[in-house]
């Protein structure tokens, strides 16, 4: 959520926004119950209109070994 709406802003939707794919929890309280991470990332998504091309997230580079 971080990469998509910032660090803040990502912490105020988490806490705060219902999401009714996961019985009208919030998102830390869905993936306290034990919901999907995608699931409830997915829910975000759709309730913030994401585009599909950002709901990846960022590419980054693979560690260097």
């Amino acid at each position: 959520m971080d990469d998509e709406f910032g660090s803040g802003y990502s912490r105020v939707l988490a806490s705060s926004l219902a999401l009714t794919p996961v019985g009208g929890r919030t998102a830390a309280e869905a993936l306290a119950a034990g919901v999907e991470p995608r699931t409830v990332w997915l829910a975000v998504c759709d309730l913030q209109d994401v585009p599909p091309e950002r709901r990846l997230g960022r590419d980054r580079k693979p560690p260097q070994k």
